[in-house]
Order: structure tokens, then C-alpha cells, then sequence
């Protein structure tokens, strides 16, 4: 079984990435590849640049990505109560493409902040916006308070509640 994991956020130390590796490789016989959105940094989309270059090689590459995974674990990174700018730009340029950008493959989404609310705000609008664009959401986490919940040093969630929730999702995941 093939994962594709990715934390929705350009930042070199993204919490969110953290979030999705650690989540990623709670999954048994899977092959994990996590993802950098800076591998896929495009310019920014407009139907004018694209009508200039046509559609852009980076996007295919991330579409090509998605195909070839089973599931995909994803965490959302909160900028200003929406999708960062990078994450949305990718997703911009491959709607156009292929608006069906994640292709049904059954998903684990996610959030995390430094805050309580834990990413809650883009959580839901990726929730409830992404199974139009072919995002079969199977299951979301939100991990409230980064700092506090999560273990950077050992990789992984510190609150044994949460953690155990993560687990449970994980266990009962199905990928049909």
C-alpha cells in the first residue's frame, strides 16, 4: 500500500508536515512518501499565465503523485483561518487540469496549530470543499495546540488521548 502524506504549508519546519509524516507512518505494510510543497513551486495562477505556458509540468507532477497512491494523508496548515497561499496555488493550477485534483483516493485529513483550535477553520473548509474536487475524507484530526500535543524531539503526539484517536482512526481506516 502506497501513502502519499504532505502538511499543506511551505514552511522548512511546517507542523502540519510533522502531523501528516507522523500520522502517514501509523499505517502497517504502507510505503510512506511525504511530500515538500516547495518542490512544486509554480508561479502564481492566473488564466493569463496559463493561456502563456499552458498547464504547468510541476502540476502534472503533483497530479501524477496523487494517481499513484492509495491513500492520502493530509494536514492542513491554517493561514489567516484559510489555506496558505502555497498549498492554494498548487491546487489552483491542478484543478485546472484536472478538477477532480485528489481522484478519490480515500483520505486522511488534518490540521494543526499553535493554537486551541487546532487548524479548525481551514479543516472545514477543506472538508467541506474538498470531495467536490474528487476528496474521498474518510476521517479528520484536528491536534489543538501543536506545542503542547506533539513531541518534536520522538516525532510524534504527546497526549496520549489524541494519540490513541489518531490510532483508532488509523485501525479502522478503509480504503474502500
Amino acid at each position: 500500500m502506497k501513502i502519499i502524506a504532505f502538511g499543506a504549508s511551505p514552511s522548512k519546519n511546517s507542523i502540519n508536515k510533522k502531523l501528516a509524516t507522523y500520522a502517514a507512518n501509523l499505517f502497517e505494510n504502507a510505503e510512506v512518501e511525504v511530500l515538500d510543497l516547495n518542490d512544486f513551486q509554480m508561479p502564481i495562477f492566473t488564466v493569463d499565465i496559463e493561456e502563456e505556458i499552458g498547464q504547468h509540468e510541476l502540476a502534472k507532477a503533483f497530479l501524477a503523485k496523487i494517481a499513484a497512491t492509495d491513500i492520502l494523508v493530509i494536514s492542513m496548515a491554517e493561514n489567516n483561518g484559510n489555506f496558505s497561499s502555497a498549498f492554494k496555488n498548487i491546487f489552483d493550477w491542478c484543478t485546472r487540469i484536472n478538477a477532480k485534483v485528489f481522484q478519490e483516493k480515500p483520505m486522511l485529513l488534518m490540521a494543526t496549530s499553535p493554537g486551541a483550535r487546532g487548524g479548525g477553520n481551514v479543516l472545514a473548509i477543506a472538508k467541506n470543499a474538498f470531495p467536490f474536487y474528487g476528496g474521498n475524507i474518510k476521517a479528520t484530526l484536528s491536534l489543538p495546540s501543536f506545542d503542547a500535543n506533539f513531541d518534536i524531539v520522538n516525532g510524534k503526539i504527546s497526549s496520549p488521548e489524541i494519540d490513541n484517536q489518531l490510532k483508532e482512526i488509523i485501525k479502522n481506516f478503509s480504503i474502500v
